[in-house]
């Protein structure tokens, strides 16, 4: 195997499979990225048996071949090197060596044989969608995941498909986010998946914004994202997601419009002097206003009020002020409404008019 190249073109492709190798790892071969030079391309693959990335580029000098290599040091090395360097690289029995102007590399490596890859996939179902809303869906649902509960279905994202739309949701139990697109072809049934936490962070890492597509390969048992030279597999995790349309308060018509970016520096002073552990607040609803208090076991308080279009009165509800503020962060309008059933239910945090994205956030007792 050998190959010359540029160490800008070498660069984008190492980043964007370097992530999803462990530093700790079960296997040795793990350590590595897979390179493989055939059909007149470079391609370099990594994967933690859960989540695999492959990224392909064009290169000079081609030698078929195919060996691993450790992956951090290649990347290392290659990030170290100058702008514009011209690298060569030539596998010599169970080392390669690459070469960069008057730099000199040689690493071991590992047999290609004992590097795992994921095979064709069973297909199911083919979406295709543009680049920027599939980020869009996930960046503002990622974070209500839950981080390694026990209840292992909630540490990933639900991608749920429906006739006409994509929806992402995800919970931790004590909050959900859940955001949906329209899509331009029907598809065939309904089907729900859940990818996995780490999954869901390399393709939020993968994903730019721009004008470009990718394509949403659906398997019985994995995920495949396209997206020019880059193809994103990931294990999907076999278990139930949560009825999570049950969860949505129904008849919430005791609602508060205000001003998305004057509710968050509001909770964000209140939240200063709430419970370190508990992290609650009050919300003491009247007309024409939001009451937001605080209070610490040092009986310590801070009290902020907010102007708001709302006509209900003598209601108080008590919530986590970081759940609030996430929900607010995921927001794109300038209005943020809260909808809420009575003084026991959990609130729906929304834009404004807009059903798109919801967010719903259970109470506390203070």
């Amino acid at each position: 195997m050998q190959f010359s190249i540029q160490r800008e073109a070498l660069l984008k492709p190492l980043q964007q499979v370097v992530g999803v190798v462990e530093r700790r790892q079960t296997l040795p071969v793990l350590a590595n990225l897979l390179v493989k030079v055939g059909n007149d391309k470079l391609s370099f693959t990594g994967t933690d048996l859960e989540v695999e990335m492959v990224a392909a580029t064009e290169a000079e000098k081609l030698v078929d071949g195919e060996t691993t290599i450790p992956a951090r040091k290649l990347f290392d090395i290659v990030r170290a090197l100058p702008d514009g360097a011209k690298i060569e690289l030539k596998q010599n029995g169970d080392r390669v060596a690459l070469n960069a102007g008057r730099s000199r590399f040689t690493l071991a490596t590992l047999p290609a044989t004992e590097f795992p890859t994921i095979d064709e996939i069973e297909l199911v179902e083919r979406v295709s969608l543009p680049e920027e809303v599939l980020r869009d869906l996930m960046e503002r649902t990622a974070f209500a995941m839950a981080n390694q509960d026990v209840r292992y279905y909630l540490n990933g994202m639900l991608l749920d498909l429906q006739e006409h739309a994509l929806r992402c949701v995800a919970t931790d139990g004590h909050r959900l986010a859940l955001k949906e697109t329209h899509l331009e072809s029907k598809v065939s049934a309904r089907r729900q998946i859940i990818i996995p936490r780490k999954g869901v962070n390399e393709l939020i890492g993968l994903l730019e914004s721009g004008d470009g597509s990718v394509e949403l390969e659906f398997g019985r048992n994995h995920l495949r994202v396209r997206r020019g030279e880059v193809v994103f597999t990931s294990k999907l995790i076999d278990g139930r997601f949560p009825d999570y349309e049950a969860v949505i308060p129904l008849g919430a018509d005791k609602r508060a419009t205000l001003d998305r970016e004057v509710l968050r520096g509001a909770l964000q002073r209140a939240a200063i002097l709430s419970n370190e552990k508990y992290r609650g607040v009050k919300l003491e609803f009247s007309p024409s206003k939001l009451r937001i208090v605080a209070h610490n076991p040092e009986q310590e308080e801070a009290v902020e009020e907010v102007e708001a279009d709302t006509g209900v009165s003598d209601l108080t509800v008590g919530f986590n002020v970081g759940y609030l503020l996430d929900a607010l962060a995921a927001l794109r309008g300038e209005k943020a409404r809260l909808s809420l059933r009575d003084a026991q239910s959990s609130c729906l945090v929304q834009e404004d008019e807009n059903e798109q994205s919801r967010h719903v956030i259970m109470p506390l007792r203070l």
